[in-house]
């Protein structure tokens, strides 16, 4: 029977490593999805540490501007998860939604944590002090979507 000998061990001790050190620094870690507010395109595997924002931009039509404005509202504050975001004549309306951060319009920007969507609550009250909006909205990551609101 033959044996087998290691003739150059050094020689494989060498190429184990340099194999083992090449396989570990090609797995950088680091958040690998593009949705997330801080992808690493650099990152061979995902570390958990991804990161998600969504927004939503507030928006009516002329209708519903003049109902308000016969009904006796002027202004309306817009709140999101208790926090004023924006006050907003009722004379300012849209033929459509507007993008995101349009010049004049309400855009809500929500941190998701580590969540891809989030629920929050909203509310709108004109200066008479009544609640004409109100409920949830779902924000999503990576995206901007028009809420429409009608009266």
């Amino acid at each position: 029977m033959k044996r087998f000998k290691f003739l150059n061990l050094p020689l494989l001790l060498l190429f184990c490593g340099v194999l083992t050190f090449s396989l570990n620094s090609c797995s950088k870690k680091g958040c690998t999805d593009p949705d997330s507010v801080n992808f690493n395109a650099d990152a061979g595997k995902d570390d958990g540490t991804c990161t998600y924002e969504g927004s939503v931009v507030f928006w009516f039509g002329q209708a519903t501007s003049d109902s308000l404005w016969y009904d006796g509202s002027s202004t309306l504050t817009y709140t999101v998860d208790g926090t004023v975001v924006g006050t907003e004549d009722v004379n300012v309306y849209w033929t459509g939604a507007p993008d995101c951060g349009q010049s004049g319009s309400i855009t809500v920007t929500k941190d998701l944590g580590s969540d891809k969507t989030k629920t929050f609550t909203y509310s709108v009250v004109d200066d008479l002090g009544l609640e004409i909006w109100g409920g949830n909205l779902e924000f999503t990551a990576n995206t901007c979507w028009g809420h429409e609101l009608t009266w």
